[in-house]
């Protein structure tokens, strides 16, 4: 007879029969009274009376009466706190009975029952079953510590449980090792800040070793957990995946993709370049392709996890085309991922086969799946350009058919083909037109009133077709009325003379009879444009649109790398970080793939390089000198390093032993050359636009009898946009003062006085040190050239970038406003020269990590002529050193704000590209810039 018998009855009185039978001495009376205790339990009766008398029933040797009981237990001990510790002495002497099965049946119920009252009298129990000789029961209680810790974290952390679970990890037993693992990742998700996964590589082999012999749970665990390790270098993330790729071939699918997860996040550290790395992509395609044949419900989750997958890999399933081709049988939600993803993968050798797929799709009854094939026939033409004819071609055969909805589509896809491919398919706009009447969709109306307004010159009745949307004006949706708004003054703006009418009906409904402020808004923004600049007008209507991009819809990069770190959990499925959707802070840990090795990086371009540059601050926030340290270095003044160091050079870039042999025999030793006398100043500096090669082409230029080299003036403000003023300039140091030399021209047709200038808060506090002098009125055509003293006593406000200047300049017909970017060395001072012990010290401070490197290309100087033109501009040569041939410069200049630059000069004799190396520091007293090292170099306008 089966157990149904126990939830049938319905008797009155029950709980006195039951507890008299659990009292009964008969065990088998007794065991029935149980089941039915757990019966009513189950079915929702409120049968805690009988707690007492349940726990009696404990001291049993009968283990299916002891399951239930603690079944039992479990459920009341929390509404029954104080009676719950009365089961504490037999879970106390059950863990100690001689059956494992007992032991981990006792541990396993102490973990459940949540009471803060018997937690410490379940301390010592669980330390012994810790301890255990049977792997069942070490396991169980491995488990039971991440209970407790949820439970009083304090307890378990007092009581070196965590300590006794990090030693589990070395368990001989496989399943000891994976629950283990899974406890402290457990507790190491809700304090992400504990480090108790401690991993390193000894770990991690035997959490390997332990992989091939797990359940698939335990398994998925340990997966899991080396997902979340970073290896040393290229060879052991190779190894981590060598040994884990088995598992791609499991039966579970979360295993698979457990395996996919570690996979993808290691390869991000081995190089391209690798047979090994080929070899991988190729053993990734089978298993994802196998998930596909699974159940719908798992064919989702799979093909979630597949867009990620192709978006950051899309080279894994490129030959894989048509697993993904829809089946007649396939639930609406997978077919519209598997859709989504054949976009991803089109190309050009596959673009035919998709769109003979897609084109099919088009015709099916499902309307939803035919709209999205439709526009994914659209994607494919943005996507790959050369096969675009063929699917604007695809795109009219379907317009053809005149099916209401798919005509729709049809025109809202085509109206970005004509975004992505200007001026090469507008000849199909009159069989659009002719399906004016059939539009009922807010998306299709807005697209075809869009591409009348964008190409209304080439519509003989442009105007007509307009003013057929505008009869019914007020019925339409925001979508169609801010785009019909749009249109009407382009035609305008192309068909003055012919729609004036219409232009003033449109502008009269969009700001006096409408209640939505954006249209409102932007209709007054039109009338005023229109009425009073309209060549200004024009300019902004009908300004050159960008293109559309090939991926609108890509996932961002940062957030795809953090969801490649979550492959097989809610969050790939989701598509969303789980901080999105997971409520509170507790369990979130943000996630982001290893970066890569040297090995890996040398197969990138170096602008993909990540900077050092410091992220995050407020432009309106007054910087430290470390801030601007941080940002000064930053600057883009210069090309990066393209290439490989010299290859003479004893001395490698990147990871230079700068101070073994090197840099400490600057203060004397057999290749010490002390550095040449002082020159005679040349003219030097350039405008920030010359990149780093002025300094040795001093033709370029005017010169000064004494100070620096001066680029040619510059116009800052043009005379259309100042109303007839145009202001050119340059900047000056000359013997430690700083000036902006001005050229002011009066291009209007009245006279211009009562001049003045103002400059906006900046970096370093570049200030005017006197008025803007214009001693007489300035008369149409006539040009006066004023010399401007500034000082660095200004406010100082971090600016983006950091050497931009905000200038305001105002005279008796209104103020003007510009911007322009100063070079860095009118801020180079005189007393820039560095002691050399100090150069040493401050160099040995500063850490390697804040160091830049550039390439001076074309430079035939040699280092004599190099040091001499550079110390006119007050970069001092401190030393310098021949190694095997290679004159080495190093140099020191200072900033007006007191941040020190040094530098290393490398010159090969005879070779025209120089080695550039900086370092920098806010003190000159041998301590270290607590800022980011340079992306490029500060001296721009002074070295080739």
């Amino acid at each position: 007879m089966t157990d149904s018998k126990y939830f049938t009855t319905t008797k009155k009185g029950e709980i006195f029969e039951l507890k008299a039978e659990l009292n009964s001495d008969k065990k088998e009376k007794k065991k029935e009274a149980v089941k039915k205790v757990i019966a009513s339990m189950t079915v929702g009766k409120d049968v805690s009376a009988l707690f007492p008398d349940v726990v009696n029933c404990m001291q049993t040797d009968n283990l299916e009466l002891k399951k239930l009981v603690y079944l039992y237990l479990m459920n009341y001990a929390k509404s029954q706190p104080d009676m719950a510790i009365m089961a504490v002495n037999t879970f106390v002497k059950d863990c100690e009975d001689p059956n494992p099965l007992i032991r981990a049946l006792a541990v396993r119920t102490m973990g459940c029952i949540r009471v803060d009252k018997i937690t410490e009298y379940l301390c010592e129990p669980l330390r012994k079953c810790l301890k255990d000789e049977d792997p069942y029961v070490r396991k169980t209680a491995a488990v039971c510590v991440a209970k407790l810790h949820d439970i009083n974290a304090q307890l378990v952390e007092d009581q070196g449980f965590l300590d006794t679970l990090k030693d589990l990890i070395s368990d001989s037993n496989p399943m000891v090792v994976a629950n283990a693992v899974a406890a402290l990742s457990e507790i190491a998700e809700s304090h992400p800040s504990s480090n108790l996964l401690d991993l390193n590589p000894q770990s991690i082999n035997k959490l390997l070793t332990a992989l091939n012999e797990c359940t698939e749970w335990g398994q998925i665990f340990i997966l899991d957990c080396l997902a979340n390790y970073t290896p040393k270098d290229d060879r052991e993330a190779q190894s981590i995946c060598e040994r884990v790729t088995p598992r791609l071939s499991h039966a579970n699918s979360a295993v698979v993709l457990s395996a996919v997860k570690v996979l993808m996040k290691f390869m991000e550290m081995l190089s391209k370049d690798l047979d090994y790395y080929g070899t991988l992509l190729k053993k990734l395609a089978p298993p994802l392709v196998t998930l596909l044949s699974a159940e719908p419900e798992l064919q989702y989750v799979a093909l979630r996890n597949i867009n990620l997958i192709v978006q950051k890999r899309p080279e894994i399933l490129k030959h894989e085309m048509k697993v993904f081709f829809v089946k007649y049988n396939d639930p609406i939600y997978v077919k519209l991922e598997k859709l989504d993803i054949m976009i991803r993968l089109a190309s050009q050798a596959n673009i035919a086969q998709v769109l003979a797929e897609l084109k099919e799709y088009a015709t099916e009854v499902d309307v939803d799946f035919v709209r999205k094939a439709v526009r994914a026939i659209g994607r494919c033409a943005i996507k790959v350009e050369q096969s675009a004819e063929r699917c604007v071609s695809t795109l009219l055969d379907l317009i053809q058919t005149k099916v209401n909805y798919v005509v729709q589509e049809a025109i809202v896809v085509i109206k970005d083909i004509f975004r992505k491919y200007p001026n090469k398919y507008e000849s199909v706009i009159a069989t659009l037109c002719e399906n004016l009447d059939s539009l009922d969709e807010p998306e299709a109306r807005a697209a075809m009133i869009w591409i009348v307004g964008e190409y209304a010159e080439r519509i003989d009745n442009a105007d007509e077709l307009l003013e057929s949307f505008l009869e019914g004006f007020h019925d339409e949706s925001t979508q169609v009325q801010l785009q019909l708004l749009t249109a009407i003054v382009k035609l305008f703006l192309k068909k003055p003379t012919e729609t004036q009418e219409l232009v003033q009906q449109v502008l009269s409904l969009a700001t006096q009879d409408s209640d939505n402020p954006d249209l409102r808004d932007r209709g007054y923004i039109y009338w005023r444009l229109l009425s009073t600049d309209p060549v200004a007008a024009k300019e902004v209507v009908l300004a050159e649109k960008p293109l559309i991009s090939e991926e609108t819809d890509l996932i961002e990069p940062t957030l795809l790398d953090e969801l490649i770190c979550y492959i097989g959990t809610l969050a790939s499925v989701y598509h969303k970080p789980p901080s999105a959707f997971v409520e509170g802070g507790r369990g979130v840990v943000h996630k982001s793939l290893p970066p890569r090795t040297a090995s890996s990086e040398s197969t990138e371009s170096p602008e993909t390089a990540p900077a050092g540059a410091p992220s995050g601050e407020q432009p309106d926030v007054i910087p430290t000198q470390g801030d601007l340290l941080g940002d000064l270095l930053n600057l883009d003044l210069g090309p990066p390093v393209s290439g490989p160091p010299l290859a003479t050079s004893s001395v490698q870039m990147g990871a230079v032993d700068l101070l073994g042999g090197g840099l400490d025999s600057l203060i004397g030793g057999p290749n010490f050359v002390a550095p040449p006398a002082a020159a005679v100043p040349a003219n030097l500096g350039a405008s920030m636009g010359s990149g780093l090669s002025d300094l040795f082409d001093l033709t370029s230029g005017v010169g000064t009898l004494s100070g620096s080299y001066v680029a040619p003036k510059a116009v800052w403000l043009p005379a259309m946009k100042a109303k007839g003023l145009e202001i050119s300039g340059t900047f000056t140091r000359q013997v430690g003062s700083i000036s902006m030399d001005l050229q002011l021209t009066n291009k209007a047709l009245q006279v211009m006085t009562d001049f003045a200038i103002q400059f906006n808060r900046n970096s370093f506090g570049l200030a005017p040190a006197a008025p803007l002098q214009v001693h007489a009125p300035l008369s149409p055509n006539q040009t006066v050239e004023i010399s401007l003293p500034l000082n660095t006593v200004g406010s100082v406000m971090k600016m983006e970038p950091l050497n931009n200047l905000q200038v305001a300049v105002k005279n008796n017909i209104d103020v003007f406003y510009f911007s322009t970017l100063y070079p860095l060395h009118i801020l180079f001072v005189e007393d820039g020269k560095m002691d050399r012990q100090m150069f040493l010290a401050t160099w040995k401070d500063i850490p390697n990590e804040n160091e830049a490197q550039f390439q001076i290309r074309d430079c035939p100087l040699n280092a004599e002529a190099v040091s001499s033109r550079l110390q006119s501009s007050n970069i001092f040569t401190v030393a310098k050193r021949n190694v095997e041939g290679q004159d080495m410069l190093y140099q020191s200049l200072k900033l007006t704000n007191g941040i020190w630059v040094l530098a290393e000069l490398r010159i090969q004799p005879g070779n025209p590209s120089f080695m550039f190396i900086l370092r920098a520091s806010t003190s000159g007293e041998g301590s270290q810039a607590g800022s980011t090292l340079p992306a490029q170099s500060p001296t721009r306008g002074l070295i080739p």
